[in-house]
């Protein structure tokens, strides 16, 4: 069994980094192969309209064309049994390399055939990460709830399996907040939320890194 992490911040040792090798030491425990690739280190578009993929005959089986640095990670991830995606939201979405890796990981596979959703023949269950500068009440009231469950369910339905949810709010932006100008936060509460509830975050993402390797 292989399962395959993908980081979408620009941190290679931030929050969302943490998580997804948290999650990933979940996995090995249950004896899975694990892999982690950091978007920020790759060369590569979103998709470019080109519908390669749509054209009949293609040959395709449902990976884009493009030949760049995301074309291997493609490939492994239409192989792997599970795929667990971190990013941490930036204005309101995921960031830009997720959004971009994510038009090139599933257009291939939604099908325009009458009929037919996806063009996937197996199954693959999947968790996404998300983390976050607001504190958890916030994280419904701006919206982040509803794009988080849009997500599940656009990637649960084309991947043809279970996708769970991962939330860390109120997460640590900087280490020395006085540094920085940023005095709508207070800094006794970052680091509250950090010594009490990140640990947490990071038991619950090393959880559900064991649950990917049960679900196939």
């Amino acid at each position: 069994m292989k399962i395959i992490a993908i980081n979408g911040s620009p941190r290679k040792k931030g929050n969302t980094a943490e998580l997804l090798k948290k999650a990933l030491e979940g996995a090995k425990e249950n004896g899975a192969k694990t892999k982690l690739y950091h978007l920020y280190e790759l060369e590569y578009t979103g998709c470019v309209s080109c519908f390669a993929c749509k054209k009949k005959g293609n040959g395709c089986n449902g990976l884009c064309v493009i030949k760049d640095d995301l074309k291997e990670v493609l490939e492994e991830i239409l192989k792997c049994d599970a795929l667990i995606i971190g990013s941490p939201f930036y204005f309101s979405d995921v960031t830009g390399e997720i959004r971009s890796f994510l038009e090139r990981l599933l257009f291939p596979i939604l099908s325009y055939n009458a009929g037919e959703r996806e063009l996937l023949k197996r199954s693959i269950p999947s968790a996404f990460v998300y983390t976050m500068n607001v504190p958890k009440e916030q994280y419904e009231a701006l919206g982040y709830k509803t794009l988080a469950e849009r997500n599940q369910n656009i990637i649960g339905g084309l991947l043809k399996a279970e996708s769970k949810i991962l939330v860390s709010c109120d997460t640590y932006q900087f280490k020395d907040y006085d540094k920085y100008d940023a005095s709508r936060f207070s800094a006794e509460e970052k680091e509250k939320v950090r010594k009490e509830q990140f640990p947490l975050d990071l038991q619950e993402a090393f959880e559900i890194g064991k649950q990917l390797t049960l679900i196939n």
